[in-house]
């Protein structure tokens, strides 16, 4: 029997356990878009702009553990799509683009849409090839699942000409579902690990990073449990531990809480599993020395590339988290009352001081006490995305994640993340509730996919946060330029009539007394909607005002 080049990109597809593709209609693969007309277990999702469709495939591949996918057009296409193949390489999410190109006799001619793929995508990619010959395809993109869900799992990009994919040939015996590669700790470093912690005055983990699931979370808790550890997640990496659980103590991440900062600077011995200890979860690199913190740091991590990368460790593990856990929590644990116990409680009620609405706020909105409502009503399972903005200190630093995988957000903080990212996970879990925070300026670069939602039956509640600013940069700017406004202002549409056009569920909140029932109403339709929350741009972050910010600078 024979195939086409994109019959065959399908067929292997199918093989590795895809169900859903995310991209933009392009002439460069129509060959492949044929082919799934015949092959049923592949839906095909249409966004309207392809850095919206990367988004859905990275949250995809979040909540799997799989590598999402992307299809979508040369140049212009592949271009939009950036965003996202960045986002999958910072957070470390299994990631597959398929990218159409131009015919192989058009190339090097300066063809219509035709770019240099290995140059733009190389630095951001584990790996990134054109398929040029159709008899390659089942090795190459196999290949590509391999790489992207092994290891540190990441992004890979292939190029597929649109000729190459109209070849016809022999159909190929096809090789086995991937299953990924991940290292595992030897037993004499799982024991130099607990020598360490057993010789420690203030131990503290820091939890994050890819590799894992819920046996993996599950066994974090027992293991803090059993050690009696004081545990703190990396940024935007909450839902690894539950927030109700005795040894939780916060995330370290954007708007840390100062004395997490402080238990973090002062702790002996920092046990770090699968987070990068990049800028963001430090602080800007201020919470450790470089390159040799005054912490012992026992680095665990998948990827060996990325120990040692910034911060010198005393001990480095190449290894997966589920690896990892499994090992550490089957490891004896001290039989007698570790002498850190009352750090570990002292550190807990630091968090739930922190975490504890302030029932007071600048504006008529408290954003502390919309969270609170969710906390209290939302079901453990809800999915909570969001893409980047000050309006997602509040909601990292009040919301009480309790189940892995309830969190999807970029630590690539990228802006209009969110609506796409909730999509996904409607799609993928579509019992589950999906809620998108967004901020005015973070909602705009992707509203159009609430079009997306509707036609292909995804159920999301966007959280729409209107403080008429960009105001992470606003804050920025007012530390270093005070008084002095340039292009952070917004002027925004009706969003209630825009999301009406759109024909979901909305309103409007312009008081904390008035979210409740509007949330709940609408979460009682079962359909889609916005609700559109006015705040007052005083009310910059949790801790501090607009004014006080601009007079603290002067």
């Amino acid at each position: 029997m024979q195939c086409t080049g994109g019959q065959l990109i399908a067929n292997v597809l199918v093989q590795q356990g895809i169900d859903r593709i995310f991209g933009v209609p392009g002439e460069s693969f129509l060959a492949v878009l044929d082919a799934l007309v015949d092959t049923q277990q592949i839906e095909f999702v249409a966004a309207k702009h392809e850095g919206a469709a990367s988004f859905m495939a990275d949250a995809d591949g979040k909540l799997t553990g799989r590598p999402g996918l992307v299809l979508v057009t040369r140049g212009p296409g592949a271009s939009n799509a950036y965003a996202g193949v960045h986002v999958a390489y910072q957070d470390s999410t299994p990631l597959i683009m398929l990218v159409g190109l131009i015919g192989r006799n058009d190339e090097e001619r300066e063809a219509f849409q035709e770019f240099d793929l290995k140059a733009i995508f190389g630095t951001q990619t584990k790996w990134t090839a054109v398929i040029d010959n159709a008899e390659r395809i089942p090795e190459l993109l196999t290949r590509a699942f391999q790489v992207a869900a092994s290891g540190r799992p990441g992004p890979v990009v292939l190029g597929l000409p649109e000729d190459m994919l109209r070849d016809v040939v022999e159909t190929p015996q096809l090789p086995a579902k991937v299953t990924p590669v991940q290292a595992a700790p030897s037993d004499a470093q799982i024991s130099e690990i607990a020598k360490s912690l057993s010789g420690a005055k203030s131990p503290l983990v820091i939890a994050g990073g890819e590799t894992w699931d819920e046996q993996a979370c599950s066994d974090l808790a027992d293991f803090a449990a059993a050690w009696h550890l004081p545990v703190t997640c990396s940024f935007r990496s909450q839902d690894r531990m539950s927030a109700l659980h005795p040894n939780y103590i916060g995330d370290a991440g954007l708007g840390i809480n100062p004395a997490l900062a402080k238990r973090i600077r002062d702790a002996d011995v920092l046990l770090v599993l699968g987070a990068r200890l990049g800028d963001c979860t430090t602080s800007g690199y201020t919470l450790l020395d470089i390159p040799l913190a005054k912490q012992k740091i026992l680095h665990v991590h998948p990827d060996a590339n990325e120990i040692g990368r910034v911060y010198a460790p005393e001990l480095g593990v190449c290894s997966g988290m589920k690896q990892a856990l499994s090992a550490l929590v089957k490891h004896d644990a001290p039989t007698v009352s570790p002498t850190w116990v009352d750090w570990t409680k002292a550190a807990r009620e630091d968090y739930l001081k922190w975490s504890t609405p302030n029932p007071t706020s600048h504006g008529p909105v408290n954003l502390a006490a919309v969270i609170q409502h969710l906390n209290e009503n939302l079901p453990e399972d809800a999915i909570l995305t969001n893409g980047a903005g000050n309006y997602t200190v509040w909601v990292h630093r009040f919301y009480q994640h309790r189940r892995f995988r309830t969190q999807v957000a970029p630590t690539s903080g990228s802006m209009g993340y969110g609506l796409p990212a909730a999509i996904a996970a409607s799609l993928r879990h579509p019992d589950r509730l999906s809620i998108c925070f967004a901020g005015d300026g973070c909602f705009q670069m992707t509203l159009q996919e609430l079009s997306t939602a509707q036609q292909f039956g995804a159920r999301v509640i966007v959280i729409l946060v209107n403080n008429g600013m960009y105001g992470t940069i606003r804050m920025h700017q007012e530390k270093n330029y005070p008084g002095r406004v340039s292009g952070t202002d917004i002027v925004n549409p009706d969003f209630v009539k825009l999301a009406e056009a759109y024909g979901v569920e909305t309103a409007r909140v312009e008081k904390t007394d008035q979210f409740a029932e509007a949330f709940d109403a609408l979460a009682a339709t079962g359909k889609s909607g916005v609700i559109e929350v006015i705040t007052d741009p005083e009310d910059l972050t949790p801790r501090f005002s607009l004014s006080e910010l601009r007079a603290s600078a002067k």
